[in-house]
C-alpha cells in the first residue's frame, strides 16, 4: 500500500528526531565531563534541533506541495485537451463554420478583459465555456443544423432546446459545472425575450452577455449554409441597434469602441 505524503513527512521527521536524540546524547556523554559544559551543549542541541527540523519540514512540505501542483496541472491540462477535442468534433460536424469556435473564443476573451475581468480562473472558465458554447447541438439532428433553407416553427423550437441539452450534460460533470454559463445562457437577451430561461438584464451571467455579442457578430459576418455573409458595416450597425434589447448596452459600447483590437484576436 502506497503511503500518503503526510505519513512520509511525519515518518522522516520522527526518524531524524530519534537519531538526533540518541547520537547527540551519546556524543555529549562521551566527549564532555563537566556539568556546566553538558548543560550548555544540551541547550545548543535543543536550539539546533528546532532549527534543523524546521528547515527539514519546510523542504519536505514544499516538495509535497510542488508534487500536488504538478499533478493538478496535469489534470487541468487533461481536462483542457478533452474540451479542445470536443471543439474539433463540433467544428468538423459543421464544416460551414470552420474555425468558428476558436475565433469566437479568442475574441470573447479579449472583450472579457476589456470589460474588466482579470481573474485568471474566471477568464479560464470563460475560455472553456466559449469553446463548448454549442455542445448542446450534439442533441440536434443534422437535418436541422445544416438545413440550407429557413427553419420551420417546429424545427426552430427544437433547435432552441440546445442550451438546455448543454446544461443537462454539463451540470452532471463536476469539472464542467463552473463553465456552464455560456453554453446555457448565450441565447438569453437583455430584454428577457431570449431562451431557454427568459433571463433579463444583469440576471444573465456576464460571460454569456459578452459571448452573445461575439457569437452574433461571427454568425453574421461569415457565410453560413443558409445565408451569405453580411457587410461589416451592416453587422456593426445591427449590433448597435440591438443594444438594450438583445445585448447588454455597456458591453456593446465596449465592443464597438475596441472593435479593431477585439477583431485582431480573431484567427479567421
Amino acid at each position: 500500500m502506497r503511503l500518503g505524503q503526510e505519513y512520509k513527512i511525519v515518518g522522516i521527521y520522527m526518524i531524524v528526531g530519534f537519531l538526533w536524540i540518541i547520537f547527540s546524547d551519546a556524543a555529549t556523554e562521551n566527549l564532555l565531563k563537566y556539568k556546566e559544559e553538558i548543560t550548555l551543549i544540551q541547550n545548543f542541541k535543543g536550539s539546533f534541533f528546532v532549527l534543523f527540523t524546521g528547515v527539514l519540514l519546510f523542504f519536505l512540505i514544499r516538495k509535497s506541495i510542488n508534487e500536488l501542483k504538478d499533478a493538478n496541472t496535469k489534470l487541468k491540462n487533461g481536462y483542457k485537451q478533452t474540451i479542445d477535442g470536443w471543439m474539433k468534433v463540433l467544428d468538423i460536424r459543421h464544416k460551414e463554420t470552420k474555425n468558428h469556435t476558436a475565433r469566437v473564443t479568442h475574441m470573447t476573451l479579449e472583450l472579457a478583459k476589456i470589460s474588466g475581468i482579470t481573474d485568471p480562473d474566471e477568464l479560464e472558465n470563460i475560455e472553456c465555456g466559449a469553446i463548448l458554447h454549442d455542445i448542446g447541438k450534439i442533441g440536434i439532428s443534422d437535418e436541422i443544423l445544416i438545413k440550407p433553407s429557413k427553419l420551420t416553427e417546429d424545427e426552430f423550437a427544437r433547435i432552441k432546446i440546445h442550451p438546455q441539452i448543454a446544461y443537462d450534460i454539463m451540470s452532471g460533470i463536476d469539472f464542467l459545472t463552473s463553465i456552464v454559463d455560456i453554453p446555457y445562457s448565450h441565447h438569453e437577451k437583455w430584454d428577457g425575450s431570449g431562451y431557454p430561461q427568459g433571463l433579463k438584464g444583469a440576471d444573465i451571467p456576464i460571460a454569456a452577455r459578452i459571448f452573445s455579442i461575439i457569437d452574433v457578430w461571427d454568425a453574421l459576418i461569415h457565410p453560413r449554409i443558409y445565408k451569405s455573409a453580411w457587410p461589416e458595416e451592416k453587422v456593426l450597425a445591427y449590433i448597435q441597434e440591438q443594444a438594450g434589447s438583445h445585448f447588454d448596452p455597456r458591453i456593446v459600447r465596449l465592443f464597438l469602441d475596441n472593435y479593431e483590437q477585439i477583431k485582431n484576436n480573431s484567427i479567421g
